[in-house]
């Protein structure tokens, strides 16, 4: 993937991968270093600290939270690759780090991509669990579940990736050169080109979007008919998450398709406007995971003064709030329907019963005590989060 910034894919009526990925411009280069540089600078010490923030100072973690951390940990190991393709784009000598390592990376930056896709489906599903299955979502909130459920994603990442690795090798760019470059090889086959660019955005990016789209949509709709309006800190946080990892990825995987449509087809235009944009989409995908620290120091921003280092923590911490609002709004509702009328009924028949007519003046003054109880009910304000794992 990364390597893509500085070479485009050969057309279908082009000569044979040895002879034809020439190296894009000189200002093309710099373009990609300079978003190599800034998505390293800002992205591996921020991701670092999203690891320590969870690990060291969070005392209560939440789904949310341990979501988060393993996103910080896949994001941070991508970007040490980032030296890698510094040097390559820098070096003007190819690839010098071997077959091996021309794999390796590329196999890692597709992990990243399905990591994170993954990692945001879980959390847009433990949202609408919240909303729609408060009481299942609270049995299923259990460490042991969530372990094996984020060693269920993580399997299926690297599976996912292994086209990647398969599909790129470290080719010389002449017969006569020694030079190097590290770039998608098919054997001149289009069914290879084709599968590899739609199992990766099929697989990677449009069916797991699907599932979180339609997640959020249950999300909303539900909230919007329990008339709740209560907005948390998860929430926000998770539908930033989502938006930048959209805004960062769709353009690769448009190019994907279109590249795809421009092989089925026959059509060299189509297929070379595609090669033309992958570095740059590429570079840009590459920056989504550096992204991430950024959007929590501004959602946390609001904790910096008062908390330091620590906010962060403090905004992780958050998100415990949050995960209970539809069940404490699910509870309150049937305990005002139901818990709550009945004591009221067996009040006035006591009264009734032991008073007779006097009785009969006083059950009005009880009756609007007993309607300021229910309203003022305390257990409606102390109901605990149901994102908190047991």
């Amino acid at each position: 993937m990364a390597s893509d910034l500085s070479i485009s894919a050969a057309p279908p009526s082009s000569p044979p991968p040895l002879l034809s990925p020439p190296l894009l411009s000189h200002q093309s280069n710099q373009i990609g270093i300079s978003i190599l540089v800034l998505a390293f600078v800002f992205g591996f010490p921020g991701n670092l600290f999203v690891v320590w923030s969870v690990l060291c100072r969070v005392r209560h973690r939440s789904v949310t939270c341990l979501l988060v951390l393993n996103l910080a940990v896949a994001d941070a190991l991508v970007l040490l690759s980032s030296p890698l393709f510094l040097r390559f784009l820098a070096g003007g000598r190819g690839w010098e780090f071997g077959a091996v390592a021309c794999k390796m990376v590329h196999y890692l930056c597709c992990v990243n991509m399905n990591v994170s896709i993954y990692l945001i489906s879980l959390m847009s599903l433990d949202r609408w669990l919240a909303v729609a299955r408060p009481f299942l979502a609270q049995r299923m909130r259990t460490k042991k579940t969530l372990r094996a459920v984020l060693l269920g994603i993580w399997v299926l990442a690297f599976v996912l990736a292994l086209p990647m690795a398969f599909y790129r090798s470290n080719l010389k760019l002449h017969m006569n050169s020694s030079v190097t470059v590290c770039m998608s090889y098919h054997w001149k086959s289009v069914g290879h080109q084709v599968f590899q660019y739609l199992f990766e955005t099929v697989l990677g990016f449009f069916l797991p979007f699907t599932f979180i789209i339609v997640c959020y949509t249950s999300v909303i709709c539900g909230l919007r008919r329990a008339m709740f309006q209560h907005k948390g800190r998860g929430n926000r946080l998770i539908l930033l998450i989502i938006g930048t990892f959209a805004l960062f990825w769709l353009p690769y995987h448009v190019v994907n398709i279109l590249q795809v449509i421009g092989l089925l087809g026959g059509n060299d235009t189509l297929f070379k406007a595609a090669a033309v944009a992958r570095p740059n989409v590429t570079a840009l995908a590459f920056l989504s995971s550096s992204v991430n620290p950024v959007l929590y120091v501004f959602a946390g921003s609001s904790h910096i003064r008062q908390a330091g280092l620590s906010f962060m923590a403090k905004l992780f911490e958050g998100t415990n709030i949050e995960g209970g609002t539809s069940a404490s709004f699910t509870r309150s509702t049937k305990s005002s329907r139901s818990g709550s009328s009945a004591p009221l009924s067996l009040k006035l028949g006591r009264s009734g019963k032991g008073k007779g007519k006097e009785g009969d003046g006083n059950s009005v003054t009880e009756l609007q005590e007993a309607e300021v109880k229910v309203k003022s009910k305390p257990e409606l304000k102390t109901l605990t989060s149901n994102d908190q794992l047991e």
